[in-house]
């Protein structure tokens, strides 16, 4: 078994944390990936988990039949900042990791999640936000490149962002962006990370309830399929000028 300062400090087996994906993050994904040895994550933020009475209902029905590490994912452009404080407590109260993306870290929130006894770690995209991470109380992080799909903070490719990264800070590291295979995952392990975080990958496990389209597009899809756009739908029909990277049939 491959050990890492990662596995040992969020308790898992293995070290790969399932990234966070909207509807596709839910409760049998996070199961799913807990009880293989990695980190489970539930998307609790926005359209999906709502209020804080919604965040504890999902998190409680994971955690009934989840034995392994369980995460809760929010992204934070996607929560109500009536609700922030009191949405992430919530989460803290009930899984071993919450983690943030999408917005400058934020020291208040992290301390809320070490109140609770839970661990805290941001996604980043640059040096500097890593910094300002740990800065902030933050107990790892994830540093994402820009070939990532879904939500992309950053404009460099991932090897030379993880060197930058793993050069600026000491707690553990986790690479996100285009691991898709075991291949991909020993590159970054054998170049200093501690983990990986694989988020698209997952949305063709059968727990993810992805629709059998989705499924066969992305298992045919190569390289030369993804694509980088402005045009971001965040789920509701309403587009925004966040980048976003996705693998789609041509």
């Amino acid at each position: 078994m491959l050990t890492t300062r990662f596995p040992e400090l969020v308790g898992c087996d293995v070290p790969i944390q399932q990234a966070g994906m909207g509807f596709y993050a839910h409760p049998p994904l996070a199961t799913a990936v807990a009880k293989a040895g990695g980190l489970g994550l539930v998307s609790v933020y926005g359209h999906y988990g709502g209020s804080p009475d919604r965040i504890a209902q999902l998190l409680d029905a994971t955690h009934d039949h989840a034995p392994g590490a369980i995460g809760a994912n929010f992204i934070m452009h996607g929560v109500d900042p009536a609700v922030a404080e009191e949405s992430v407590a919530t989460a803290a109260a009930r899984v071993r990791v919450v983690d943030f993306f999408y917005s400058n870290p934020d020291r208040a929130l992290i301390d809320i999640v070490h109140a609770a006894g839970a661990l805290a770690c941001w996604q980043v995209g640059s040096p500097d936000e890593a910094r300002a991470a740990v800065d902030a109380g933050c107990d790892f992080v994830i540093a994402q490149g820009a070939g990532a799909g879904g939500h992309v903070r950053g404009t460099v490719c991932l090897l030379p962002l993880l060197d930058e990264v793993l050069e600026a800070v000491d707690v553990p590291v986790l690479a996100a962006g285009g691991i898709g295979s075991g291949r991909t995952m020993a590159a970054v392990m054998a170049a200093g990370a501690d983990g990986v975080r694989v988020g698209t990958r997952f949305i063709a496990a059968e727990e993810a309830e992805a629709h059998p389209v989705i499924v066969a597009a992305l298992i045919a899809a190569r390289a030369q399929d993804t694509v980088v756009t402005d045009a971001f739908n965040g789920g509701d029909g309403r587009s925004s000028t966040r980048r976003s990277g996705s693998c789609v049939p041509r």
